[in-house]
Formats: C-alpha cells, sequence, structure tokens
C-alpha cells in the first residue's frame, strides 16, 4: 500500500511540476539570449524569425539582489513583441512560480528568477522587436534583465499539471491513511492463541 502510495507521489511529481518545467526550458532549440537590462537602463531588441522557428517560447531571466522578487501578484515586468506594427504577444511577468533561482555567481549574492512569457505560435518570416519594461512591482534592485528565445518548442498539455497534481494528493492521502492504520495495528494486544502451546517435559516449561 505504501509502495503504491510512494509511486503514485512520483509518478504526480514528474507529470504535474518536472513535464512543464522540462518542456519550458528544454524543449526545441535556442534561438538565442538578449540583454534587454543593465545599468539602470531598458532597451528593445531586434530578432530575425523564420516560419520554421515557430513555435517559439519565449523566456524572461531577471538578475536581482533578492531572495525573492514576487509580491502580491504584481507585475515586475511588462514584455511585448511586435512584427510589422503587429503585436503578437504581450504578457505581464510577476515570477510567482520562482521557488528556486539560480545564483548568478558564487562571489554575489545576485539571483537569477526565470519566468515564461508565452509562446508564439505561428511566425511571419522577419523582424520582430521586443521591448521589456518595468511593471508596478517596487522596491526590486535588479542587476540585469535577459530574453531568451526557443524555437520548435513543444506546447505543454494543459490538463498535465491538473493530472499530476491529483496524483500527487491521492498519494499523500494513501500514505497518511497507510501510516495511521499502521500505527493503530501495532498497538493491538497480540492473540495468545497465536503463539504456539507449551511444551511439558524435559526442556519443556515447568509445570505451574
Amino acid at each position: 500500500m505504501r509502495f503504491l502510495c510512494v509511486l503514485l507521489l512520483i509518478a504526480g511529481a514528474a507529470i504535474g511540476i518536472f513535464y512543464p518545467w522540462a518542456m519550458s526550458n528544454f524543449s526545441g532549440h535556442a534561438i538565442g539570449t538578449y540583454r534587454v537590462y543593465e545599468g539602470g537602463r531598458f532597451r528593445p531588441v531586434t530578432v530575425q524569425l523564420a516560419a520554421s522557428d515557430a513555435p517559439v517560447r519565449v523566456l524572461v531571466d531577471l538578475t536581482a539582489r533578492a531572495e525573492r522578487v514576487a509580491g502580491q501578484q504584481r507585475t515586475v515586468l511588462t514584455l511585448t513583441a511586435a512584427n510589422g506594427g503587429r503585436t503578437a504577444l504581450t504578457s505581464a511577468l510577476s515570477f510567482n512560480h520562482t521557488d528556486n533561482p539560480r545564483q548568478a555567481s558564487p562571489q554575489l549574492p545576485d539571483k537569477i528568477f526565470r519566468d515564461g512569457a508565452g509562446v508564439i505560435d505561428r511566425v511571419t518570416p522577419g523582424s520582430y522587436v521586443f521591448t521589456v519594461g518595468p511593471g508596478d512591482a517596487d522596491g526590486i534592485d535588479m542587476r540585469a534583465v535577459d530574453l531568451i528565445l526557443r524555437a520548435g518548442t513543444g506546447s505543454i498539455d494543459e490538463r498535465a499539471q491538473p493530472a499530476g497534481y491529483t496524483l500527487m494528493g491521492v498519494g499523500l492521502a494513501g500514505l497518511a491513511l497507510s501510516l495511521v492504520f499502521g500505527r493503530r495495528g501495532d498497538g493491538h494486544p497480540q492473540n495468545p492463541n497465536s503463539q504456539p502451546p507449551p511444551r511439558w517435559g524435559r526442556n519443556g516449561s515447568p509445570r505451574t
């Protein structure tokens, strides 16, 4: 029972947590990384995209001197992508899901927080202008912001996370129940009939 519950927990974590993370960060191939903020200034970047790059996943890395940057659902950064005067993507980045930021350098206290800005499903060949700007969140000591583009990324099945969390919940509930009932079973008095009968005579139990 406990082994099955542990398997459910592992399967749920793989489907609900690892699978979306892997698809967002490693599927497809990298187009490039572009610095859009440094020295207190934001600047737009222009990237040439081909139709074969679709779908293009847009990620943003924020380097800041902080343990957490998300706060009260406020927007930390905004992003727009435009092609030929038409908006291809808009996003408000809050970095709410970045629980384990990367260390920028062992010698520095800065942390790198990543958030997904979305996916450009259909690419019109040509120049795309990506503009990143500040949101309404205050008090964030930003050091740098990088734009990461990945081509040919797989789409994440929207049913994966709910299914994964459900499996994790079932596994946790089953594990808790097995522990509770296991403890109760350990506290039951031992059945005297389960003991072998006493042996009389030589090398046996003494008579009382």
